[in-house]
């Protein structure tokens, strides 16, 4: 297995060293810091883990830039990815986020009733879309890949599925954190704001990792379970450009015909029954599968692609 940086063969110690940020990726696999000389091959024998997996996962978070090609999508194990996503979601809801809770107490400390409650009610609104979005996961694509792994699939669900419910996680935190930087009195206790922006700018990177994971090898993962045929002919597409290979979804392609059609996202909204965050983020998959970003850039695109007809557009 071609891995840029890292190899099963290496010390878990001289992994860590790399970057001390992969204790907390072991750790939600099951691997304590007490590696001794041992490889991580050894530790994850000792686990019951796939070492490729494992170096997987460490690179996505140690290598900007990074995309596993599907020859080592196609090796690795989709059961120990799983374990990963879930023991993260039961670390950032009872750890991460209980962090940040407790020190956004202590810098509110010294603000008005008034303050504190608009505060609190904006990061409470966070936690509870934070746990809707990996209940979604727990509840629904958990169970779908597990059957698929043994042979069982489930009738009217498939991982577009996900990618159409997979919400972005990351614009509200990153609102908050502008407001503790921004917004919050200077009467605020000085250690308790860097405190809590340390807290918050590592849950945000962490979380942007977590995402990488779901949508570039999960999901591509599962596909192959879904259709093992497409195996050879995403192999050779590999050498492309991620937008040439990305396909959109049909929601996706729905959205896409409402934007090239003049529609505001309220309206798209409307029109597909969905929310507007639910827009926002099929917009933004449709950006990045197809690397185009204007409005008259997408409409082209829907022209040329033949999924609008350009006498209907105004």
């Amino acid at each position: 297995m071609d891995m840029d940086k890292f190899s099963s063969n290496m010390k878990v110690a001289d992994l860590v060293e790399a970057n001390y940020r992969l204790l907390g990726v072991l750790a939600r696999l099951g691997i304590d810091g007490c590696f001794g000389e041992r490889t991580v091959a050894d530790v994850c024998e000792q686990s019951g883990l796939d070492p490729d997996t494992v170096i997987l996962l460490c690179e996505v978070y140690s290598t900007p830039g990074f995309r596993p090609s599907m020859e080592v999508l196609r090796h690795a194990h989709v059961g120990d990815v799983l374990r990963y996503l879930h023991q993260s979601h039961d670390y950032y809801l009872s750890q991460a986020i209980v962090e940040i809770e407790e020190s956004i107490e202590w810098l509110l400390s010294p603000c008005s009733a008034r303050q504190q409650q608009v505060v609190w009610n904006f990061f409470r609104g966070y936690k509870t879309e934070l746990k809707n979005h990996f209940g979604f996961e727990e509840q629904e694509v958990i169970p779908y890949v597990q059957g698929l792994i043994i042979g069982q699939r489930r009738e009217g669900f498939s991982i577009d599925r996900f990618e159409e419910n997979h919400s972005n996680i990351d614009e509200k935190l990153s609102d908050f954190k502008n407001l503790v930087m921004k917004s919050l009195p200077d009467a605020c206790d000085r250690r308790a704001r860097m405190t809590l922006l340390f807290s918050v700018f590592a849950l945000q990177e962490d979380l942007k990792c977590h995402t990488y994971i779901e949508d570039n090898i999960l999901v591509p993962m599962v596909r192959l379970l879904e259709n093992p045929g497409r195996a050879h002919d995403r192999a050779v597409a590999d050498a492309e450009p991620a937008f040439e290979r990305m396909e959109l979804s049909e929601r996706e392609k729905e959205i896409l015909v409402s934007v090239a059609r003049g529609l505001i996202n309220k309206e798209i909204a409307d029109l597909h029954h969905i929310s507007v965050n639910t827009v926002i983020t099929h917009r933004k998959n449709i950006t990045r599968k197809t690397g185009i970003k204007t409005v008259p850039g997408l409409t082209v695109y829907a022209i040329l692609n033949n999924l609008i007809d350009i006498n209907s557009i105004e």
